[in-house]
């Protein structure tokens, strides 16, 4: 995989629809094998190669970091968690198994509600399915969850005055992940076939060369 000819916005496409539900890689690889890049273009690939390949302990880090800056503030927490859930829901993957369980479990509460929240079929063109299908949460669009859930974490901050402290908690995470995707030399593992088949199947723009 040439990572120097993958876009931002391949990489950011890429991180919307792949499956986010994978374990975090080990902490002893992780945090392991830190060298300097030998030019820009070097570590342009090495960031977005590291990006994508440690995305889930990325994403658990900026977490934890907000999650140390709100220990006085339990309002702030929850305010935190709301936002983690609106930048998950942009993610088709995790958008498609929050919808799947939470049907699952409301079917055993109440199955008639169950049967409201499946998703509209998916309109069929010329014989094949929409390649750019609408996302739904529990049968309703998933604009409105991002949009409900983003209301609701942006009433927590103002409530619990926490906007500037997570402010510095989002840069100081976002600061350490940048150091540390630029840093860690992309392992073997980042470069095997598995790793490049999984990019390619979620890399709308990828061509063969």
């Amino acid at each position: 995989m040439d990572w120097s000819n993958v876009t931002a916005d391949d990489l950011i496409e890429a991180l919307r629809e792949v499956d986010w539900s994978s374990p975090p890689r080990p902490l002893n690889e992780f945090f392991s094998r830190f060298t300097l890049p030998r030019s820009f273009s070097k570590w342009t690939s090495r960031l977005k190669c590291n990006l994508y390949y440690y995305r889930t302990n990325y994403f658990m880090m900026i977490i934890v970091v907000l999650g140390l800056g709100f220990l006085r503030n339990p309002l702030a927490i929850v305010a935190a968690l709301f936002t983690a859930l609106t930048i998950a829901f942009l993610n088709d993957s995790f958008a498609g198994t929050f919808s799947e369980k939470a049907t699952r479990t409301m079917r055993k509460i109440s199955p008639h509600l169950a049967a409201k929240m499946r998703p509209p079929l998916t309109p069929v063109i010329r014989g094949r399915p929409s390649s750019k299908r609408a996302i739904f949460i529990c049968g309703k669009p998933r604009w409105l969850f991002v949009l409900i859930f983003s209301t609701v974490s942006f009433f927590l901050w103002f409530v619990s005055c926490g906007l500037l402290t997570v402010s510095w908690a989002f840069l100081f995470g976002l600061l350490a992940t940048l150091i540390h995707a630029s840093f860690r030399t992309p392992n073997l593992k980042a470069r095997l076939n598995t790793f490049r088949e999984e990019f390619r199947a979620v890399w709308r723009n990828y061509s063969d060369l």
